[in-house]
């Protein structure tokens, strides 16, 4: 994957992958994340103990309503994405660009982000089941689109946030994923 391929197309592109997660009683879950090139902004999630295809293929619906669908999609070659994920993003007009075996440096954002969810989160959590990881998620990602800068967006958020001048106010912590991260705002006295 060129460099100008992605700079040129980055608001046309979504990449998807999957990781799993091991819960406090040895299940394994599998968590879908399909993120938005543009502003690094995860589009879609979702956890299940069992990738079908039909259940991926229902996921790519859910992320993209309508006529919401990328050009693109990027994606790894893992067995899961099987002929009933490919008719369905297929039918959605979307191109998939399918990534080198054992290459995933060509799908970069959203292993970065896959990354990040662990470091910065999971390895700090005990998750006890499905509907744990889901709001343990969800969360994580309230505070990645409003609060976590990113280099490649020039220090801000997915989501824009003003900058605050050093006349409103003292800097007020606020905690955030369960106090494992923090959001620091100006506040007027």
């Amino acid at each position: 994957m060129h460099s100008s391929f992605l700079q040129n197309h980055m608001h046309d592109t979504a990449a998807v992958d999957m990781f799993v997660v091991v819960t406090a009683t040895f299940q394994l879950l599998y968590a879908l994340v399909v993120l938005g090139h543009e502003r690094r902004k995860v589009i879609h999630f979702d956890v299940t103990p069992n990738p079908t295809q039909a259940w991926l293929a229902r996921q790519i619906t859910e992320a993209f309503p309508w006529d919401t669908a990328p050009r693109f999609l990027l994606r790894d070659r893992d067995a899961s994405y099987g002929p009933t994920f490919c008719d369905r993003v297929e039918a959605m007009a979307i191109e998939q660009v399918i990534t080198a075996p054992r290459s995933p440096w060509q799908n970069a954002y959203v292993e970065r982000i896959i990354g990040s969810i662990r470091r910065e989160c999971l390895d700090h959590v005990i998750v006890s089941d499905e509907h744990h990881l889901r709001r343990v998620l969800s969360v994580y990602f309230e505070y990645h689109h409003r609060s976590r800068t990113h280099l490649s967006l020039g220090k801000d958020c997915p989501e824009p946030r003003p900058v605050q001048p050093p006349s409103a106010g003292n800097v007020v912590s606020f905690p955030q994923v369960g106090g494992l991260h923090h959001r620091y705002e100006r506040r007027a006295a």
